[in-house]
């Protein structure tokens, strides 16, 4: 069967499934410690979520949040849109694969939507822009959560957002599908800097403003944001944003930066 192979295990996140789940774990600790917090996630539910792309140690913790809300609602199908940091082309590619491999165990391909997808909405594949870490460090997330699930991955170049909106309708239209929109903020400036810019995404994602998100924020995923926040304006969701901090607050060096946000739409 055709796989789609990790690419960046070992580097972004841990490649052994006993390191994924204790660092899972240790994240989860950190949210169960306070207990006001998990209350308040445990109320919220949707079926799109924002989630960052960075390292685990960096922003693994802000990524499992939005995850853990979204096992609130156990999707059986998800699909994940992220921004290509590795090879330009035009438009969006979607993995034409089988099975998606973590070191949890191999996720399986939705072949029925995927083949649906590419002939509705005319999306190629292009295999070299599926090694592509903005997906790929998900995944691991995905098959802790939603073991059973199946995914979809795909991965945008030169797009407008106008070109991701109806694939984005499209998936939420069908029963227990969700969309995971994958981003990380500002990069490299000194914190008080980033923080600026970043509150400029953090504001765009809450209020769903798309006209805001042009005033400054600088997330690199940035099409795949504004493509959701149109979808939800337009289709009544509510936005809220979970967690947000910058590398700083791992690595203690507050001189450049990369900011990261997760969030849900309700």
């Amino acid at each position: 069967m055709t796989k789609r192979v990790m690419s960046v295990a070992g580097s972004f996140y841990p490649s052994s499934s006993h390191e994924i789940n204790k660092m899972i774990d240790h994240f989860n600790t950190i949210l169960e410690s306070h207990p006001e917090v998990m209350k308040h996630f445990s109320t919220l539910s949707g079926y799109a979520i924002i989630v960052p792309h960075a390292g685990w140690i960096y922003s693994g913790f802000t990524a499992n949040i939005a995850f853990r809300v979204l096992s609130n609602t156990q999707p059986k199908t998800i699909v994940v849109i992220g921004p290509s940091h590795r090879v330009g082309f035009e438009g969006v590619s979607i993995a034409d694969t089988e099975l998606y491999q973590t070191p949890l165990g191999d996720l399986v391909i939705d072949r029925a939507l995927v083949k649906d997808l590419m002939q509705r909405f005319n999306i190629p594949c292009f295999p070299e822009a599926h090694h592509e870490h903005s997906t790929e460090v998900q995944m691991p997330f995905i098959k802790r959560y939603f073991p059973e699930a199946n995914i979809i991955e795909m991965v945008y170049a030169y797009a407008q957002p106008s070109l991701i909106e109806p694939i984005i309708t499209y998936c939420l239209d069908h029963a227990d599908t969700a969309v995971v929109i994958s981003t990380d903020l500002s990069h490299y400036y000194p914190l008080d800097e980033a923080k600026k810019l970043d509150s400029i995404c953090l504001e765009a994602i809450q209020n769903e403003n798309t006209h805001t998100l042009h005033q400054g924020c600088e997330a690199c995923g940035m099409i795949g944001v504004e493509a959701m926040l149109n979808v939800a304006k337009r289709n009544g969701l509510e936005s809220t944003v979970l967690d947000y901090r910058t590398s700083a607050d791992t690595s203690g060096d507050s001189s450049r930066v990369v900011g990261y946000v997760s969030g849900v739409f309700s």
